[in-house]
């Protein structure tokens, strides 16, 4: 009951929690321009966009790929890690420890 509690709370004060749009309230000539980071590897690209209205572009960086690596290492650790505590409690059930 205590942990549906939680569940709960949590959902609920995640609902308020704003999300993030990549529209802008300034014009494109209001803005200032930055200089690409090392981490872009192609130049940004200018695509049409319906939200701006007809005719007007977005500049979009490409900033490359989502490395998941790190991710899935430390999720295989942990899942190698609990298999091993769930192998060692079944083991100790069944030795009478």
């Amino acid at each position: 009951m205590l942990t549906a509690t939680a569940a709960g709370t949590l959902l609920c004060a995640l609902w308020f929690v704003p999300s993030a749009n990549a529209t802008s309230n300034t014009p494109m000539a209001a803005t200032v321009s930055a200089s690409p980071s090392p981490q872009v590897t192609q130049q940004a690209r200018v695509m049409s966009t319906s939200v701006d209205g007809p005719g007007e572009d977005v500049r979009l960086a490409d900033t490359g790929s989502f490395d998941s690596t790190p991710y899935i290492v430390g999720g295989t650790g942990f899942l190698a890690l609990g298999a091993g505590f769930v192998v060692y409690s079944v083991r100790r059930e069944r030795l009478g420890f």
